[in-house]
């Protein structure tokens, strides 16, 4: 027979389990600093969604300008002279399981968009990857969180 008392602690304890399994959970909210180093990627709330931006580049000046790089390679012609720093790479990514999420990704060295995802692997580190081909081809990178 169970007692009040005993159904009381048995609650307690997977309410207890859940709480420790949410402060595991790791937060892809913040600073990210991308693979190889070249730029920083700041992800925060779009309303129901996550997006990232570009929030500093190791080189932010063209060398063959000297002037902001440039969204040069967007198939958009609107966006072609728009700075990089403030391009939103990380787009729409909505919770997709513990520690993913999944949406699209624009890369700027060939202004394409991808499908994607983010998989938190601590947290200090997350995993992006942009797929094509209906994700039959994916090409990732590790980044290490900033702040």
């Amino acid at each position: 027979m169970i007692t009040a008392s005993r159904t009381a602690a048995i609650a307690l304890m997977f309410l207890g389990a859940l709480a420790i399994d949410a402060a595991l959970a790791a937060d892809p909210h913040g600073t990210w600093l991308t693979e190889g180093g070249k730029s920083r990627i700041r992800i925060v709330d779009c309303g129901a969604s996550l997006c990232g931006s570009i929030a500093w580049l190791k080189e932010p000046n063209d060398p063959e300008t000297g002037q902001p790089k440039t969204d040069k390679q967007n198939a958009d012609a609107s966006k072609l002279n728009r700075p990089l720093i403030g391009v939103t790479i990380v787009i729409n990514m909505k919770a997709a399981g513990a520690d993913k999420w999944t949406g699209e990704v624009y890369n700027a060295e060939d202004g394409k968009i991808y499908t994607g995802n983010i998989t938190m692997q601590s947290a200090n580190a997350l995993r992006l990857e942009g797929c094509a081909l209906g994700g039959l081809l994916c090409k990732g990178q590790t980044w290490t969180r900033v702040n």
